[in-house]
């Protein structure tokens, strides 16, 4: 639970606090202190008179009723000091600095249950144990630096690890974003990210509330939750970047699907991401730096002007944002020829616009005018500009300040003279803007952000699922492992997924008839090895009946082989479907290239059950081969809302079977007209 006393008290008790400001106890005093708390102070120390200019009491029952209490002592000691304080000072919020409970060992798991009991009988609220703290515009009671500066319209940032918060905060003041709070929930006991963004969103307010929120999450113990609440800010106008630290390995069932070894616990987090319009990062420098141009802006299109002094960083913006799928459009005709007669010779103005190292300030704002009025084919601008250390900038920043507080386009300023022209940057910094000082890590950023879709429709439509001959199919089968290509087939009809032509037997006669019925030329298959390529149990092109039956004769020695499948050969761009169940996340949905080739290049994108059509469209638009489902070299490209339609209805299937754990349909085959099923397993684990 979040309440009043734990973000506005009107009493702070720090106890442990102390004289020493290189300790805990001490610097969160300093820095309540220098943060201008405006509330009562108190410090409870047995050695101390006197902290840091506050009477210090020896004994916590000598304090007066106090609204939120610090804790800086030991760890076995503060489940005594919140059953005191709650029970006799109606202290009803606890930020818990202090270790060595249930991160450490299970007698501190036990220490940690024992103060969540306290906080829930009580019904206050509890930060930690484990944390650096909690840093608001009311009160600084963190124990860490560096404090931010804060504002109302700040970045909201909610980190599961205190150290980390310290190393993404560093990255972020260097860059001159600003917060509005800082939330370290070391353990989570009682108050988790999920619990934080919780409360932003039922308290959210559009015109006073900070929009941009910045995640560092250890660990998803809510994903349900976590989709809903963040889902719902993104909706009502927030914007949201998170990184997901550690990813696991694939499960134990890797070698058995394709699916098992590709899907992971992280597959599950990237589409909960993408699920929930969450903007995934990989690093402290691109965290911040997607905070930075969350606090511009909107970015409408994907055309960029890059205005430049130096030609080295312009060429390599231009091929980092080509690379992310973002343009720097050619500019030319007699706008561009206008804008050249006002620049030094030399100058280039085809994008990226060079005004040369000798540029002024002057010239760099009439490239900036041109940008913004005259190139109707340019969404966003990047400026970039340093200096060699023969020059002051200040007008030239000051010239950047002044558009960007006019333009209606979005500027990227990327200022790199961190050293030599540092006085200038930090005075721009101090007028409320930021800076990229890489062009490609920004570059990278603003990729990540436009490959990132709008969250998901929360509605599950049917589809014409035939549920009930679902679970009467899955009621039906007697023991957990894959099951057997008929149970296949009839599972994947009640999705009405398309299915090739086939038939399954032991017979040779009652094969070749099938052969016979439905036309040369047919598969032939191995049933019973997973790996049928692996052992040499797929036969194509079979043209005649005295092949098929040699291959008949052939693939029945197989070890392991229980029956052959003929299939009518049908061809087509090969594609995949897969989907693996992940605890407490449900089916995690992958599409991609098909063929043997899935593990290889591992060219999927994944997707949390159900999906809609929209989800599914994202995801084959984002795939690296992309072009080659669009049609390339003179070939027609593959039916695009056909592949669609069966990711949902594959995706809508699963979402009322969780015994079906994994499955694999590969390939499919597409061609401008049809996405046909051909070979597919399906694992089932029943309780």
């Amino acid at each position: 639970m979040i309440n009043r006393e734990l973000l506005e008290p009107q009493s702070i008790v720090v106890i442990g606090g102390s004289n020493n400001v290189h300790k805990p106890g001490g610097a969160v005093v300093r820095n309540l202190l220098q943060g201008g708390y405006q509330g009562t102070l108190r410090i409870v120390n047995p050695k101390e008179d006197e902290v840091q200019g506050i009477k210090a009491f020896h004994d916590a029952r000598e304090l007066p009723p106090t609204e939120l209490a610090i804790l800086v002592v030991a760890a076995k000691f503060c489940p005594q000091y919140v059953e005191l304080l709650a029970k006799e000072k109606q202290t009803r919020a606890f930020i818990i600095i202090s270790a060595g409970f249930g991160e450490e060992t299970h007698e501190g798991a036990l220490l940690e249950q024992q103060i969540l009991d306290t906080c829930q009988q009580y019904g206050a609220a509890l930060i930690g144990p484990n944390c650096i703290g909690l840093l608001t515009r009311w009160h600084h009671s963190v124990f860490t630096k560096p404090i931010p500066n804060l504002n109302p319209q700040g970045v909201d940032f909610v980190s599961g690890s205190g150290a980390t918060a310290v190393f993404i905060l560093e990255s972020a003041v260097i860059k001159g974003l600003q917060f509005n709070s800082v939330w370290s929930i070391g353990n989570g006991k009682q108050i988790g990210i999920e619990d934080v963004l919780q409360y932003f969103d039922e308290n959210f307010n559009a015109d006073t509330d900070s929009k941009v929120k910045l995640l560092y999450i250890e660990n998803i113990s809510n994903p349900d939750k976590l989709l809903f609440h963040a889902s719902n800010l993104i909706r009502k106008g927030c914007r949201i970047a998170a990184i997901k630290a550690g990813s696991s390995e694939s499960g134990s069932r890797a070698a058995s699907s394709h699916t098992g070894a590709i899907a992971s616990s992280d597959s599950a987090v990237e589409a909960l991401f993408r699920k929930a319009g969450i903007v995934r990062c990989f690093s402290r420098e691109e965290l911040t730096t997607v905070g930075c141009i969350f606090t511009l802006p909107e970015l409408k299109g994907k055309n960029f002007a890059i205005v430049t002094h130096a030609g080295g960083p312009g060429v390599m913006l231009t091929d980092a944002l080509s690379k992310g799928g973002l343009n720097v459009p050619k500019i030319e005709g007699p706008e561009a020829d206008e804008l050249k007669t006002k620049l030094f010779p030399g100058s280039a103005v085809a994008n990226p616009i060079d005004i040369l190292a000798t540029g002024t300030a002057e010239q760099l704002g009439i490239a900036i005018d041109y940008c913004e009025h005259h190139f109707s084919n340019i969404d966003a601008i990047a400026v970039i500009y340093g200096t060699p250390g023969l020059t002051q900038l200040y007008e030239a920043y000051e010239v950047l300040h002044q558009k960007m507080i006019t333009c209606k386009k979005p500027i990227f300023p990327i200022l790199p003279s961190l050293h030599t022209a540092g006085p200038e940057v930090a005075e721009f910094l101090k007028k409320g803007h930021v800076n990229f000082s890489d062009e490609v890590t920004l570059a990278t950023a603003l990729s990540q952000m436009i490959r990132t879709p709008k969250p998901a429709h929360t509605e599950v439509q049917l589809y014409g699922i035939d549920i009930p001959r679902l679970h009467k199919i899955i009621f039906g089968i007697q023991e957990n492992g894959y099951v057997s290509p008929q149970t296949v087939r009839d599972i994947l009809s009640c999705a009405g997924i398309p299915l090739v032509p086939e038939l399954v037997s032991t017979s040779k006669e009652e094969l070749t008839a099938f052969a016979e019925k439905c036309g040369y030329p047919v598969v032939a298959k191995v049933v019973g090895p997973v790996h049928k390529s692996d052992v040499g149990g797929v036969a194509l092109n079979i043209r005649s009946k005295e092949v098929l039956s040699a291959e008949f004769d052939r693939m029945m020695q197989i070890p392991d082989a229980t029956a052959i499948m003929v299939q009518k050969m049908i061809k087509g761009t090969e594609l995949f479907i897969g989907a693996k169940y992940e605890e407490r996340f449900g089916h995690v949905t992958l599409c991609g290239l098909g063929g043997i080739f899935v593990e290889v290049l591992k060219d999927v994108s994944s997707g949390l059950a159900p999906l809609t059509y929209e989800e599914a469209e994202s995801m084959i638009h984002s795939l690296r081969g992309y072009k080659i489902l669009q049609g390339t070299r003179g070939q027609k490209g593959i039916n695009e809302r056909k592949y669609a339609e069966i990711i949902v209805r594959l995706s809508t299937l699963l979402r009322f079977a969780t015994e079906i754990k994994e499955i694999d349909i590969n390939p499919l085959l597409a061609d401008q007209d049809n996405v046909v099923a051909v070979d597919a397993r399906i694992l089932i684990e029943k309780e």
